[in-house]
């Protein structure tokens, strides 16, 4: 069977850096810090007092406030990150077929903020169960790619992907087999993630996983440098239009770049700790790149999942050591989670934006909050610091895992 080649047509973005794709571009490329004192809820007496939390968003500006108000945050931001994709791609309703249109969004949690409220909720009050008529529909983690579906009328396959930080690097080779398969003509894919709440933030200290550099929370979340301290906590998404390419073609789309292969994988080691050798992330990256069929010496930018914490970045690094051998020196190596904070299951579908990004533009955006050299890390890597580099890209991966050791890389290529 002959494989259909994808493409991207479309994207959107709603982050701590940028409330669309320019301004998130913009954002990345200055290098600026999403991180700042929590204003979602009073975290006076939370260890970790700081987030990277979407700033300047109205969600009236964009849907209806009746309907607005039966969304969650999370389902908020997919939804108005799908709306962006699908007017950048130019896609005409009249002229595409809605059967062969599907959503497949990633979601790590889901809608926290919602269980959160309800179960407060009933907790204070006298033991009658006075829940809200749209607490399940608002929680569950399919209201994101269901309600894009009903707001679009895409009537081809719907679904979420959750493997926590994963999530929607699965959705994004989800929708990619699909079209390659010749299941769809497009998919709407990406993935959101609201979490800055008191359980988010209180669970996540909790298990120590998040810094608490409350004293210069802008340069907390500093991927590779000796100092860091655990992962910035973000929230927000970004969304994709992955389509069959010929199908592009014939309607004259723009095309940002193809997607070449995805690979996936499980550490099979531990519920929150990647594997101490990175075993899991150089197998997902080896399977994307024999996926795509492209040699080790095409990849020119690596965006990594990269999350600050002091276990999880040596092991990504001595993993694209291992695969690339004398090319892990010459290729650029980033962490954008230093600007955007980690937001889980959206983590995926904005970093692929940037990498995507770097090959329209030529340009690697920096890991910021680099201070320290950590001894543990081979100097000679080109972790792109503090700066942006200008050079050429033609192919860049994107690595994300999650807990529970769930590894993906997607691989994209410029057309």
């Amino acid at each position: 069977m002959q494989l259909k080649r994808v493409v991207v047509t479309g994207l959107g973005a709603l982050t701590p850096i940028g409330n669309t794709v320019e301004e998130y571009w913009d954002g990345l490329t200055r290098g600026v810090s999403g991180a700042n004192l929590i204003t979602r809820f009073d975290a006076t007496r939370f260890r970790t007092k700081f987030a990277c939390e979407v700033k300047n968003f109205d969600v009236q500006a964009y849907i209806p406030r009746q309907e607005a108000r039966k969304m969650d945050w999370f389902t908020q931001y997919a939804v108005v990150t799908a709306d962006e994709a699908i007017a950048d791609a130019g896609i005409d309703k009249e002229k595409v077929d809605l059967d062969r249109i599907g959503v497949i969004w990633g979601a790590g949690i889901g809608g926290l903020k919602t269980f959160e409220d309800e179960v407060l909720n009933f907790g204070g009050g006298d033991g009658n169960p006075r829940f809200n008529p749209f607490f399940i529909p608002k929680m569950i983690a399919d209201s994101s790619a269901g309600l894009i579906s009903i707001r679009h009328g895409f009537r081809g396959p719907t679904y979420v992907t959750v493997s926590a930080c994963a999530s929607s690097g699965n959705a994004l080779i989800d929708a990619f087999n699909y079209i390659r398969l010749g299941k769809m003509d497009i998919c709407v894919s990406g993935g959101s993630e609201a979490a800055v709440t008191q359980a988010g933030v209180g669970g996540f200290n909790a298990l120590k996983a998040l810094s608490e550099r409350n004293d210069d929370f802008a340069t907390a979340s500093r991927p590779y440098d000796k100092d860091r301290d655990g992962f910035v906590l973000g929230e927000g998404g970004a969304a994709l239009i992955l389509e069959e390419y010929e199908h592009a073609v014939a309607r004259g789309a723009k095309i940002y770049c193809e997607i070449m292969g995805g690979g996936m994988s499980s550490d099979a080691y531990h519920i929150t700790a990647p594997h101490p050798d990175g075993r899991g992330a150089y197998m997902c990256m080896k399977l994307a790149l024999e996926d795509a069929e492209l040699p080790l010496e095409s990849v020119d930018y690596i965006n990594t999942h990269g999350t600050s914490t002091p276990i999880g970045d040596p092991q990504e690094l001595k993993a694209i050591e291992r695969l690339f051998g004398e090319h892990a020196t010459k290729l650029n190596i980033s962490s954008t989670k230093s600007m955007t904070g980690h937001l889980l299951g959206g983590a995926a579908a904005i970093e692929a934006v940037a990498a995507i990004l770097a090959i329209k533009n030529q340009l690697v955006p920096p890991t910021i909050n680099h201070f320290t050299d950590d001894p543990d890390i081979n100097p000679n890597l080109n972790l792109t610091f503090n700066e942006p580099q200008a050079r050429k890209v033609e192919v860049a991966i994107s690595n994300t895992f999650g807990f529970g050791g769930h590894n993906t890389c997607v691989v994209f290529k410029k057309v």
